[in-house]
């Protein structure tokens, strides 16, 4: 159905130093384009709360599409575009791990399994 919201994580862990640097990266060069692929950029989340210079920081983006029609579309855009590929690339010397998970809401399961 089209009405669920489908939450897509992604969780990235900066070198010591740069999770700032890569926030205004993704920002700035990742949104447009995720926004262009159908997601709505929801939050960006650091933790601890302060930028580290000596020590890692989790950077926790969370973007929504709404229903799996537009997951799938998202995902469809995302595998024929590779400028993907050479951004992350490019900003690979900022980053420890990164990983990207799909959720949705309990409740929102049944309907999405009803396609």
């Amino acid at each position: 159905m089209a009405d669920e919201t489908i939450y897509v994580i992604d969780r990235v862990v900066t070198k010591p130093g740069c999770a700032r640097q890569f926030v205004d990266a993704y920002v700035a060069d990742y949104v447009p384009g995720g926004r262009t692929r159908g997601m709505t950029l929801d939050r960006v989340l650091v933790s601890p709360p302060i930028w580290i210079d000596d020590a890692c920081n989790t950077v926790t983006i969370t973007w929504t599409v709404r229903g799996t029609e537009a997951w799938w579309e998202m995902t469809r855009r995302g595998r024929r575009d590779p400028g993907l590929g050479i951004w992350w690339k490019k900003i690979d010397e900022l980053i420890v791990e990164r990983s990207r998970t799909m959720a949705a809401e309990a409740g929102a399961i049944k309907g999405l399994n009803d396609v």
